[in-house]
């Protein structure tokens, strides 16, 4: 029984693998079009379907709402997806947004081509933005603590304090 289930959701997984790379073919190859874009925009993306527990859109369309952390040039830019779903935990932060409470993964944070976004939603206000820079830095500098104490112990040297 157990391994019809799984093979069942398989054959799901698949189809859906499928259908996402028909839709990449489709976005990888669009008419010109510019979009323009800034930080702390919040877009409707193109997301696709991913691996294990790395985010994923939904629907037809394979997207998800995300925000622009960080431009880094006209068509590239880092994001952060939202959920709409509670999360708590150091990996995310609540930001309100259209007066709806929305929650920032950002243990999910990756670079994406501008060709991914569909439809702009608005922008996350001033004080917004300031706490999703704030809570991300704070996660970061717990990997680089952990980096360096990692990096101390195969060089056998104790990392200098400057």
């Amino acid at each position: 029984m157990k391994t019809e289930i799984t093979e069942d959701k398989n054959d799901i997984l698949i189809s859906l693998y499928d259908e996402w790379n028909e839709r990449k073919k489709d976005i990888a190859f669009p008419s010109f079009r510019n979009i323009y874009f800034r930080e702390g925009d919040i877009w409707w993306c193109s997301l696709g379907l991913n691996v294990g527990r790395e985010s994923y859109g939904k629907g037809k369309e394979f997207r998800r709402p995300i925000l622009v952390f960080k431009k880094l040039s006209s068509d590239i830019c880092i994001i952060l997806p939202l959920s709409s779903k509670e999360k708590i935990g150091t990996w995310f932060i609540d930001v309100t947004f259209q007066e709806h409470k929305r929650y920032v993964l950002l243990y999910q944070i990756r670079m994406l081509h501008t060709k991914r976004f569909q439809r702009k939603l608005g922008q996350l206000d001033e004080k917004g933005m300031f706490r999703v820079k704030e809570k991300l830095e704070k996660l970061l500098e717990l990997f680089l603590e952990n980096h360096h104490s990692a990096n101390a112990e195969i060089d056998g040297n104790t990392p200098k304090v400057i």
